[in-house]
This record gives C-alpha cells, sequence and structure tokens, in this order.
C-alpha cells in the first residue's frame, strides 16, 4: 500500500499518530500525523498529499456518515487526524507552492455546537485549496 493510501485509511479511521491508540488495530502504527512528514521527506508534492490521501479519506468518513454507518465522534477523529496532518502541509499553502482557489470566510459564535461541524468544513474548504478565515 502506498503511503498517500495510508494517510487516507488514517483519516478514515481517525489514526492522529502513533502513540493513539485509536483505532485499537492500528496501535502502534504511524498516524496521519506522521506518515504527513515522511510524504514530505520523500518529495511527494504537499497539493498531492492533500488531494489524493488527506482528502480521499475525509470523502469515505463522508460516505460513511451519510449512510449512517459511522457517527459524529468518528467523524471528528477523522477531523484531528486530518488536522493533525494538514499543520505540516501549512506552510505549503503559505508559501505559494498551493496554489489557492479563492478565500472563504468562516464563524460561529465561540462554544456553540456549531462550533465543531465549522471547523469540519473551515477544514474540508482549506484541503480542498481555499484560503480560510475562521
Amino acid at each position: 500500500m502506498d503511503i498517500l493510501n495510508k494517510l487516507a485509511e488514517c483519516v478514515e479511521f481517525g489514526k492522529i499518530n502513533k502513540k493513539s491508540p485509536y483505532p485499537p488495530n492500528m496501535k502502534d502504527q504511524d498516524g496521519a500525523d506522521e506518515l504527513t512528514v515522511q510524504a514530505l521527506e520523500m518529495g511527494i508534492p504537499a497539493d498531492d498529499i492533500l488531494k489524493k490521501g488527506l482528502v480521499v479519506g475525509m470523502e469515505k468518513i463522508g460516505i460513511k456518515f451519510r449512510e449512517n454507518k459511522v457517527f459524529v465522534p468518528q467523524v471528528l477523529m477523522s477531523a484531528k487526524a486530518m488536522t493533525a496532518a494538514t499543520e505540516h502541509l501549512k506552510p505549503y499553502f503559505l508559501d505559494g507552492s498551493v496554489k489557492r482557489k479563492g478565500v472563504v470566510v468562516m464563524g460561529t459564535v465561540a462554544g456553540d455546537l456549531h462550533d465543531i461541524g465549522k471547523n469540519i468544513v473551515a477544514m474540508m474548504f482549506e484541503g480542498n485549496g481555499w484560503e480560510v478565515h475562521d
């Protein structure tokens, strides 16, 4: 399995990093955090890591959520894994090596229940090439 597929799997199942015990069947394996660093070190473009790894994983969990096969906690774990990975990609977004499609401004009342959904949507926008001002 190539590294982008493994990265997509980590996002789909919410495997954040190696020390994360979730999911149990991936215990002690590298997570989205480590795999993103490895992919960058291998010379894989940040745009490919984003589109062919991270976004693919979020799309898969999104389909499962829509079909009621998973619930909000699983989606949140996927979002945490993607957030850990995108931290390593942000410098590439900022230096222009990943072309931006435009700007999106998002917000909600701090602490509001909808803050969770807003964060997921903001991450998806950012992951799909938009500059997000939250």
